[in-house]
């Protein structure tokens, strides 16, 4: 697939927006800005980029602990995604979520997840309404490899196959489950080998390339959008971060963390529009400028909100359901 030097770079813009979040959200929650606890992104961020950029604005994902990349990847505001992690009233949850439980309906977010593979049968779910609605949505479940060993996750594929559902299964495979390492938890060499035991068409990639990942779920997206679904892709990717921000991650060999900076998805990307355009450099570091324009403003913002009032926890805590007309499935 050929690429535009337009596309190229909203590719490199969105990784980097993950990247600076996720760093300055390390600091401020180092410096007690942040409650609760954290867990990072860093590394990955060519898979959240390259699937997102297929979805359509009213497409649903479901997310992990460690979400803040899947959210803004599919266009979530980071003032308000800084602001719920603060635990202010500006925030996406008004305070009351924090890191695990951003979300936004609005564009199809269905929520990040403090539960090891709990967005995987909201996934299934929410493919279920899109196949009732018939609107042509499609559903995207990202997980790690340590949730494709619960219970729910073959419940979840398992229902998906059989009611032929529009969901994507994105196993982001990043080495370790918490803090247990691949081999140890994982008893055979693929978690794409579990879809396929369940009649779902599987896949595996590389993903720390960006372009790789776009042009993998470019012909997954369109394929599950015509009612071909359900798919299982598995992209190989490195958690450079701990389990949480704070984890001495002891159970890591010498020397893994400084190997796997050698595979930076940004780095790489940065490096093929340097060779592709001799004026790269500038547009590059305008986008290093916006980035880091946006996040300090997405800081001071909410630095500045006010934290909610005690009488809101007795408030959101039921929602209005809605009827919808049930077509055969």
């Amino acid at each position: 697939m050929k690429f535009s030097k337009e596309e190229l770079l909203k590719f490199y813009e969105t990784m980097l927006k993950i990247r600076k979040f996720e760093e300055k959200v390390s600091d401020l929650f180092s410096d007690g800005h942040i409650p609760g606890f954290l867990h990072l992104y860093i590394g990955q961020e060519a898979v959240a980029t390259g699937v997102c950029s297929n979805l359509k604005k009213d497409d649903y994902i479901a997310s992990t602990h460690r979400g803040h990349g899947h959210c803004i990847a599919k266009g979530a505001d980071v003032n308000k995604m800084m602001a719920e992690l603060f635990g202010k009233e500006t925030g996406y949850c008004k305070g009351k979520g924090g890191s695990m439980h951003v979300a936004d309906i609005d564009i199809g977010i269905l929520g990040a997840n403090g539960i090891v593979g709990a967005g995987i049968p909201i996934a299934v779910g929410a493919g279920l309404t899109a196949k009732v609605k018939g609107q042509g949505q499609v559903a995207v479940a990202f997980f790690g490899e340590g949730a494709s060993g619960i219970g729910y996750f073959h419940e979840a594929l398992n229902m998906a196959a059989v009611l032929k559902l529009p969901v994507i299964f994105v196993c982001e495979s990043n080495n370790y489950a918490e803090f247990t390492p691949r081999e140890k938890h994982l008893p055979i060499q693929t978690v794409a080998e579990r879809g396929s035991a369940y009649g779902i068409k599987s896949y595996m990639l590389d993903g720390n390339d960006v372009l790789a990942v776009y042009e993998t779920f470019d012909e997954v997206v369109s394929r599950t959008r015509k009612g071909e679904g359900p798919f299982l892709v598995e992209c190989f990717t490195d958690r450079w971060s701990g389990h949480f921000v704070g984890d001495p991650q002891r159970y890591r060999p010498l020397g893994e963390k400084e190997e796997l900076q050698n595979k930076d998805p940004i780095i790489k990307l940065k490096v093929f529009l340097q060779q592709e355009y001799e004026n790269a450099n500038d547009e590059i570091n305008k986008i290093h400028q916006t980035v880091d324009n946006e996040l300090a403003y997405a800081e001071e913002f909410s630095k500045s909100s006010p934290l909610p009032h005690g009488e809101s926890t007795l408030e959101d805590v039921y929602a209005q359901g809605k009827q919808y007309e049930c077509n055969s499935i």
